[in-house]
């Protein structure tokens, strides 16, 4: 009688170190991503990067930010490296020039004219509905009863009572909405 003998094949020593290294480097990956800290917000608007680059002449862009040193010098560094030191009040007084003749962008306009919107209904008691940025106008709602139409245009504000129909036209968000017939709301 023949007899059959099965053997465990052994697993090459080289295969279970490849394997414990790898794990090993693994194990370490995921402990440094844990310990990472999270980045912290841009202090930096778009537009104080204008201002800045309007400053020392430079692109908005390769600003990285700024910071005060002992009260006297604005450190300003570079997304490429280096950093220029300004004294703090010539650097003040000439970021209050910029500004004053910095136009604003259409983004920034928006952002202006939605708090002035916002405002204006909040003095008629009315809620508005999606803005659509591109030609900033909304639909305007009270007691969920459609009131009329509200945007600005590149002039001025203006109102329509209906979809289709003449502008009524006017300075401001609130003129505007008073336009409409619809009277201020009255503190209960």
């Amino acid at each position: 009688m023949n007899y059959a003998t099965h053997t465990q094949q052994a697993i090459p020593s080289s295969s279970v170190n490849e394997q414990a290294l790898a794990q090993a480097e693994l194990n370490h990956l995921l402990e440094s991503q844990a310990e990472a800290v999270a980045p912290t917000q841009d202090p930096l608007t778009s537009r104080d990067r204008r201002i800045i680059g309007e400053i020392i002449e430079v692109q908005p862009e390769s600003v990285r930010t700024i910071w005060i040193e002992g009260g006297i010098t604005v450190w300003v560094q570079f997304v490429e490296g280096g950093r220029l030191p300004f004294d703090r009040d010539w650097f003040a007084t000439r970021v209050a020039e910029v500004k004053a003749t910095l136009p604003e962008t259409r983004r920034e306009r928006n952002e202006r004219l939605s708090d002035e919107l916002e405002k204006a209904c909040t003095v008629f008691g009315l809620y508005h509905g999606e803005i659509d940025w591109l030609g900033f106008s909304t639909k305007l709602y009270q007691d969920g009863r459609f009131v009329g139409f509200v945007g600005c245009n590149q002039q001025d504000w203006y109102a329509r009572p209906r979809q289709y129909g003449v502008n009524r036209v006017a300075g401001s968000a609130k003129d505007v909405i008073a336009s409409l017939g619809v009277r201020a709301a009255v503190a209960a």
